[in-house]
């Protein structure tokens, strides 16, 4: 039974992946919502290949969904989908990050704040001197606007310098044998950036293993980070999104839409900045 006691509402949600815990939070908070309002829940997850996930968007929209849900893993090439799925009358609502095309709305984290506040915690821990480094991931706007926050934050202390930027493509394994390659390209490197907790757990390892003294930061909220952060060493800080509020306003602005109302075109969401201070008890 749907909340309007009609055909249930179709809601599609397609995942750049699902093999991150902050993307399974969403899904599992997106779960709840549909429950309680009735409606009918199709997702998808493109593992990291937009040509997965256009296929996916054209299949959600053959099963006539009414609200799209999109997560994009290339905030451009996904723009061909989201004009197919607004030819077909669905309302479309990216989360996390944003899509070409036209979407109706875009529901995300204040990435650039995210990337600010990591790179001022950095230089507090480093005394406003020293070398570091940014472990990159894919070309989405989320990530973009955390390095650019990132980059602003180190360029207002004269004592500090971006010596690397390499792309850890978000992945564990892939972060550690990255960050291996720039502690050993920089053996006097101070810091690392991480543009998510995923690479930062794998950066942590490869500082664990070097023996060396490098402060490292990041974003996201991850439970296992907020932990290493608790216990001091290496883990300095993190940028603590809210996954959970994020695709419950995405929801409520799709349904919004298709039940005629006016919404705004993005509706950005606060970070917080997690040290060993305040980090006790967070949790998504």
């Amino acid at each position: 039974m749907s909340l309007s006691g009609a055909k249930p509402i179709q809601i599609g949600l397609s995942f750049q992946e699902l093999d991150n815990p902050y993307f399974v939070v969403m899904k599992e908070s997106a779960e709840e919502a549909a429950r309680s309002i009735g409606a009918e829940l199709h997702i998808t997850d493109a593992r990291h290949d937009v040509t997965k996930q256009i296929s996916d968007v054209e299949d959600l929209v053959q099963k006539g969904i009414d609200i799209l849900l999109l997560n994009p893993t290339d905030s451009v090439g996904i723009e061909a989908a989201v004009q197919a799925a607004h030819s077909a009358g669905v309302v479309v609502v990216a989360v996390d990050a944003q899509a070409q095309g036209p979407v109706d709305s875009f529901v995300g984290s204040k990435n650039y704040d995210a990337g600010r506040l990591a790179g001022e915690a950095l230089a507090k821990t480093l005394g406003e001197k020293g070398k570091v480094a940014i472990l990159d991931g894919i070309p989405v706007v989320p990530i973009l606007e955390r390095v650019r926050g990132f980059r602003e934050a180190i360029a207002k202390h004269p004592g500090m310098t971006i010596v690397d930027v390499q792309n850890g493509r978000q992945e564990r394994s892939t972060a550690m044998s990255v960050t291996e390659n720039m502690i050993q390209s920089h053996p006097d490197l101070n810091g690392l950036f991480s543009v998510n907790d995923g690479g930062a757990m794998g950066a942590l390892s490869a500082i664990t293993a070097s023996g060396k003294d490098i402060s490292l930061v990041s974003v996201d909220g991850l439970a296992e980070v907020v932990d290493a952060v608790i216990r001091g060493g290496p883990f300095k800080a993190t940028v603590a999104q809210f996954p959970r509020d994020q695709i419950r306003v995405a929801l409520g602005l799709g349904l919004a839409k298709y039940w005629g109302a006016e919404i705004p075109d993005q509706i950005p969401l606060d970070v917080k900045l997690l040290t060993p201070e305040n980090a006790q008890g967070f949790a998504w």
